[in-house]
């Protein structure tokens, strides 16, 4: 249900990065959640760093749309920059399976195939 890769690059480098391949692929950044500093800012321990970048296409969601507006409520996608005992990691949740346990449309798995695809193109130029 995961694609989860490891990076040479330092959590700056990677989400830094990330950004423009998301853009040239088409997708939108739409909102960039910092995690490791929500928990920081609350005093809550937390070693590591998460940033959570919310992409989307309008495109696309409007087809997903149309097929089943229920469907919003997995939506955006989302890519997750984080580090784990100092090693820097890319990770996303594969829409595919989600978007198949919530439908059986076959236009949707099209779709989720697509988008697939493409987001796991963006986390393996930004590795």
């Amino acid at each position: 249900m995961y694609y989860i890769v490891d990076s040479d690059k330092s959590f700056y480098e990677a989400t830094t990065d990330l950004v423009p391949v998301i853009q040239r692929l088409g997708l939108n950044v739409l909102h960039v959640h910092d995690l490791g500093g929500m928990l920081d800012s609350k005093a809550i321990e937390f070693d590591d760093e998460c940033q959570v970048f919310e992409v989307g296409n309008p495109r696309l969601v409007e087809k997903m749309l149309a097929i089943d507006t229920r469907l919003s409520a997995a939506l955006p996608w989302r890519i997750s920059v984080y580090t784990e005992s100092g090693n820097t990691k890319i990770a996303l949740t594969r829409p595919l399976p989600l978007l198949a346990a919530l439908s059986q449309d076959v236009a949707l798995a099209r779709l989720a195939q697509e988008l697939e695809e493409k987001l796991i193109q963006i986390v393996d130029e930004t590795r």
